[in-house]
């Protein structure tokens, strides 16, 4: 069985930044051990598979392209994942439906929308916004992995990740994790973040995932979900702009509108290739 794989550096200016995704269109949904094998082969944080065919529970508005799309990192499936979702519309924007201005996903979080922008190459997901609540002191995991990461943060959240706030960005280029210690945790992730320390940078973060396969993530669009109502509330705006400071590094334009975040970023694709995956039988 030969598959296409397109692999797209998301939140990128440039090929060799931001979040490497691989994205794999399918005639059908494969076994989901198959899947599975098949981001692990791929061994990038998400490989993002999509079909044409919806769920009968999905009911798309008419007119707009929609597709069902799934998200595997190299250890699990996951329920939300941002840059893969931009990987995979950037290729449907190009390659499927130039003249569209927005397409659709019915994924395990739902509708997500993304749509193009005024800026060449650029994107905007619609996402649902977290609602961190606070993690007090003597929560056993959130302290495991406060030990884990070395640190002893302002404040300490929680919604699909842990979250810590630090005082600064220097701080947040500091962290040097225990990995190992971290994947014991029963938490998909862990957001160090801060204020920038940059012009134009409101706030940046670091994302650290071995729980889920990935031990620190280049740009994680979910994360940003998540932070950036606080960093809304925090700092008086609804729009602002984003920058992980993982080795690759990435800049996420973020705008908090009620249950909602609209993250944006650019992509840029680095290889369009086939995957031999072996018949499936039984």
């Amino acid at each position: 069985m030969r598959l296409r794989l397109i692999q797209i550096d998301a939140f990128a200016d440039r090929v060799f930044q931001g979040n490497p995704a691989a994205v794999m269109p399918l005639p059908s949904w494969l076994p989901d051990p198959v899947l599975q094998d098949i981001a692990a082969e791929n061994n990038l944080s998400e490989t993002a598979f999509y079909v044409a065919e919806l769920p009968p529970e999905a009911d798309p508005p008419p007119d707009v392209p929609a597709y069902h799309l799934r998200w595997f990192t190299p250890a699990v499936e996951v329920d939300l994942c941002g840059h893969a979702t931009l990987a995979t519309a950037g290729h449907l924007f190009e390659d499927v439906h130039p003249d569209a201005g927005r397409i659709l996903f019915w994924t395990r979080s739902g509708w997500l929308p993304v749509s193009r922008t005024d800026r060449d190459g650029e994107l905007e997901l619609d996402f649902p916004a977290g609602k961190l609540r606070p993690v007090p002191e003597s929560d056993e995991v959130s302290a495991a992995a406060v030990a884990a990461l070395g640190l002893d943060p302002e404040v300490r959240l929680q919604e699909t990740d842990l979250v810590y706030v630090l005082p600064d960005a220097g701080a947040v280029r500091a962290v040097l994790p225990d990995f190992t210690a971290l994947g014991r945790l029963p938490v998909r992730g862990v957001v160090v973040t801060a204020p920038g320390d940059t012009d134009g940078v409101d706030f940046v973060s670091r994302w650290f995932g071995a729980g889920a396969g990935t031990f620190e993530d280049p740009v994680t669009g979910s994360a940003h979900s998540q932070i950036a109502p606080y960093w809304a509330e925090r700092l008086g705006r609804t729009r602002l702009t984003a920058r992980q400071l993982s080795a690759r590094g990435g800049t996420v334009g973020c705008e908090v509108d009620g249950d909602r975040v609209r993250l944006r970023g650019t992509w840029r694709r680095y290889l369009d290739g086939t995957a031999i995956i072996p018949e499936i039988t039984g």
